[in-house]
């Protein structure tokens, strides 16, 4: 490398001025110098060379490489001009230490800043404040974990969180506990904490470290006017709004186009062409099945492009038992659906899908919306036409149950509180578009809900029994019933049978084991009290691993029993929940008689929470720090008044009344816009799930309330209101660019044109299969899941007790039917779906990420079920005449007519290919299905 005489970071890190234009020019030229390779970016070997010439940086190569990551905004391992002059902010004369180098913010989007405020600032508040704040007597380490600046500076032993870097973050470091001088919090605050609350922390830096604080942060409590804050553009009532005139008449085919055009003409814009037919049919298909059209559809719309022709393509797809498939997927992304616990034991739930099925059968039905939420929310406590429709809704309420769990956390109480606080969080989220749960330490920070509304709603959730299943392992202490089902409801049962001579062998077992674990209690309960200690077998781990292995023997034994009927069928379950009894019961017992009473004693639910009751407010949520009781309610910034609870029910019913109740100004509101984003790729309002005071405002107003009516006129027809937008003459515009349009909207919020988008996970898959011939459009029973049965994906294998499975087989997952019945494990989805941004299930996802990254090339280039589907293909290709083939590949993969340069392209390579005719048929069909505009939709 050429001599830098400028000593770029001499001036960085010195006294210099970086405001001054001189300097600004010699940053300039350093940026030119050091890029060596011209591809105006500087890679961290190029920028690591800065070193040689600052005498402040010379033989201190982690400074200069964590430098590199603060600016390294996009995480994309190299700096671009603009992070590059991101110098210029850091050094403007603040004097930085080398040590500790200023940090270069990311902006934060809603959702993190939410992930903190709930998961990251309680802890560091209650855990680490009182050592590690600004107010402390002596922060210790000179370390101060209570504003932004100081957790990324640092103290004496280095910075204490690097944005996107685990193993720079000293913060993640004393958390493990792995380097004995640097452990936080310390044993006499309470020692390690939960591996649950370290991943947490993990997520945090990985996304970037988000954190809202600017400024002294131990103030968490914000007091809010409630009547002011109303005035919240998403907590005023829904409004039926004027329809716009607009100049241009004739382009305006529906009240939608009104809207659309006259925002368009308020900015002089003109929205482009509409789309060709076939391009127009290939949207249409994929957004309400999810599948391609079928070259009949392709020629009959291309000769009839009208109207009316559209329309009755629209509603034989609206029809199509496909539409349930593809936008029940949409939903279970919101209700986070999964089917495995996640965290710590990630225990499988067989019986998971059920609940998919319900939501798939719902979207089909076109059950109103407002009972759809009803039925999730307080499906058990509403009356039933029959034992079919009773079985349907006690499965709704899986949305409660599907939820991520810590299955091996001790404090019965902790967990109690954290299962209510999964469920407010994906309810408000989910229904409200509203982050409810970052109340649980302390008021929001940002949306006015006060912490009393939070323990309002907890006491609704801590009066319900959540029924999940999962038999119990050496790390579940947490196993629950499941929900049986009316014999007479006619839904189908997975076909797996217990023969009598497994029963007997299980019985065996069962009574084996059984007297085993007396024998062992009874010794130790003698023994303790001949010594005089009594009977704690916490005291002696030995004695402690010993019954909990039987303890898990028991119940797998009875787990799998309790599956089967009399007659060897397994027995139809579910997932859901129910209300808890009235009345308290007496609790676990406190003088055990069996190793089942010490594991209810350990961990069973605590007597405080297994009854109709309110919640105390917790103090920065800490399960130990219970104040006075809060009434059971709702939020109070969008309750018209105090509801009226029941003393013998949880007070679900009514909060399902609430979240669809004509006054709640937020439930249509979300869920047009969630429709409207499913159909456009970019909602009215861009946050998707968060409508608060961090999300942003919707790019036309009117036009969302307007949807938002239309449902609720339309009794809540979910395909009424799809098919009113999709006839506007918005969703039938071309993706055209336009360049006055584009730099006057660049980001399309006024829909000028379709935005192009690519497929998501689901629909690349399907559609491979169904232009090979290979997709079978049965719905399968069950699920791959629900075949494996109980058992937790990794863990530890423990003799004599069930082997943790491997996550090959889910990983691996293949098979010919929809992607929507592939098995979808916590951290453990097929691959075929999270190479391609598939919806992270322990979270409400209403929107998916989009990435282009090197992973999904590999894996359209090499994997297996690519190579078959082309296979496929080629062969169906094969038995036609050579001069048809193209054309009809074409028209299959594309849904168009190849032009004459691709059918030139096209015959170049099978006249050059090598190889045989299959081969060659069967490179080329991969070319087509690895193409972008196989995985795109215009």
């Amino acid at each position: 490398m050429k001599k830098c005489p400028f000593l770029l970071l001499s001036v960085l890190l010195v006294s210099a001025s970086a405001q001054d234009a001189g300097m600004q020019q010699k940053l300039e030229q350093g940026f030119t110098t050091f890029d060596q390779n011209h591809d105006a970016a500087l890679s961290a070997d190029e920028f690591n060379a800065l070193s040689e010439y600052s005498p402040k940086l010379k033989g201190k190569p982690q400074v200069v490489d964590y430098l590199f990551h603060s600016l390294d905004a996009n995480r994309d391992g190299k700096l671009s001009h603009d992070e590059y002059m991101n110098i210029v902010a850091i050094s403007g004369g603040a004097k930085p230490s080398p040590d500790k180098p200023a940090i270069t913010e990311v902006p934060s989007n809603a959702e993190q800043i939410a992930f903190f405020e709930k998961k990251i600032r309680p802890v560091l508040a209650e855990k680490c404040y009182k050592c590690h704040a600004e107010n402390s007597e002596k922060i210790k380490g000179g370390f101060v974990l209570d504003t932004r600046e100081g957790i990324r500076r640092g103290g004496d032993s280095g910075p204490g969180v690097v944005p996107g870097d685990l193993a720079k973050s000293l913060v993640i470091e004393s958390l493990h506990y792995t380097n004995k001088d640097m452990q936080m919090p310390p044993e006499k605050s309470g020692g390690k904490l939960p591996d649950s609350v370290i991943a947490d922390f993990e997520q945090w830096v990985r996304m970037g470290a988000p954190d809202p604080r600017d400024g002294a942060a131990s103030v968490v409590k914000s007091e809010w006017d409630t009547e002011k804050a109303k005035s919240h553009w998403a907590y005023q009532p829904v409004k039926k709004p004027t329809v716009p005139a607009v100049k241009d008449e004739t382009w305006a085919r529906s009240d939608i186009d009104r809207f659309i055009l006259a925002g368009q003409e308020a900015k002089g814009i003109k929205p482009v062409g509409d789309a060709r037919p076939e391009v127009l049919l290939r949207r249409v298909c994929f957004d309400l099945t999810g599948l391609p059209p079928t070259p009949e559809q392709v020629e009959f719309f291309v000769a009839n492009p009208d109207a009316r022709s559209f329309e009755k393509i629209v509603d034989a797809l609206l029809k199509s038992p496909r539409f349930g498939e593809r936008w029940g997927r949409h939903w279970l992304d919101v209700a986070r659906y999964a089917e495995s616990t996640g965290k710590d034991v990630n225990c499988l739930l067989p019986h998971a899908w059920r609940y998919r099925d319900y939501v798939i059968e719902s979207f089909n039905q076109d059950k109103p919306f407002n009972d759809f939420i009803r039925e999730q929310m307080a499906g058990d406590l509403l009356q039933a036409k029959d034992s079919r429709d009773r079985a349907m809704k006690q499965i709704a309420t899986g949305f409660l149950a599907i939820g991520a769990r810590s299955l091996n956390e001790r404090n019965p109480k902790q967990y109690a509180l954290d299962t209510a606080d999964e469920q407010i969080d994906a309810m408000s989220q989910a229904v409200l578009g509203l982050t409810v749960a970052c109340a649980r330490c302390h008021d929001h920070k940002f949306d006015p809900i006060q912490q009393k509304d939070y323990y309002a709603l907890a006491g609704i959730f801590l009066s319900t029994e959540t029924l999940y299943g999962t038999a119990p392992n050496f790390q579940n202490l947490k196993s629950t019933p499941l929900i049986e089902l009316p014999t007479d409801c006619g839904l189908p049962r997975m076909p797996m049978v217990l023969s009598p001579e497994r029963r007997a062998e299980i019985e065996k077992d069962l009574t084996k084991t059984e007297r085993y674990g007396t024998l062992q209690f009874y010794t130790t309960a003698a023994k303790g009290l001949f010594t005089g200690k009594g009977f704690n077998v916490n005291n002696d781990p030995q004695k402690l691993v010993m019954f909990v292995g039987i303890n898990a023997k028991i119940g797998e034994c009875k787990t799998e029993l309790a599956s089967y009927d009399s007659e060897g069928r397994q027995k139809l379950l579910a997932m859901g929940v129910r209300d808890y009894p009235a009345t308290p019961s007496s609790g676990s017992p406190t003088k055990p008689k069996s190793v089942e009473e010490i594991f209810k004693l350990i961990a069973g639910r605590p007597a405080q929470f297994s009854s109709i009751s309110d919640s105390p407010l917790f103090a920065r949520g800490d399960v130990d720090k219970a104040g006075a009781k809060v009434p059971r309610g709702f939020v109070n910034v969008l309750a018209a008044k105090a509801p009226a609870m029941p003393s013998r029910e949880s007070g679900r019913r009514e909060m399902a009344d609430w979240l669809v109740a004509e006054t709640n100004p937020l439930t249509a509101r979300v869920f047009a816009n969630r429709v409207w984003y499913w159909l456009f790729g970019r909602g009215i309002v861009s946050t998707v799930d968060n409508f608060g005071t961090m999300g942003q405002p919707p790019s036309d107003p009117a036009l969302l309330d307007h949807l938002a009516l239309r449902l609720k006129s339309g009794s809540w027809s979910v395909k009424s209101l799809i098919k009113e937008i999709v006839m506007s003459h918005a969703y039938q515009l071309a993706a055209t660019h336009d360049a006055k349009n584009f730099e006057a909207d660049p980001e399309n919020t006024l829909v000028w044109r379709m935005s192009p988008r690519r497929l998501d996970a689901e629909c690349i898959r399907d559609a491979m299969l169904a232009v090979s011939g290979g997709l079978n459009v049965e719905a399968p029973v069950g699920s791959a899941v629900a075949r494996y049965g109980d058992g937790a994906i990794g863990g530890f294998p423990i003799k004599s007790l069930r082997a943790p499975l491997s996550d090959e087989p889910f990983l691996s997952a293949s098979g010919d039917m929809r992607s929507v019945y592939l098995p979808v494990p916590r951290n453990a989805v097929p691959d075929a779906l999270s190479v391609f941004d598939f919806a992270e299930p322990s979270s409400v996802n209403g929107s998916r990420d989009v990435t282009t990254v090197p992973s999904q090339a590999l894996y359209l280039l090499n994997n297996d079920f690519v190579a078959k589907q082309a296979g496929r293909l080629a062969e169906k290709l094969g038995a036609l005449p050579e001069n048809m083939r193209i054309t009809a590949a074409f028209k299959l993969a594309f849904a168009r007519m190849p032009t004459a340069g691709e059918t030139k392209a096209a015959q170049r390579f099978f006249a050059d290919y090598p190889r045989t005719e299959s081969d060659s048929l069967t490179s080329f069909c991969r070319a087509l299905l690895g193409s972008a505009e196989f995985r795109s939709i215009d």
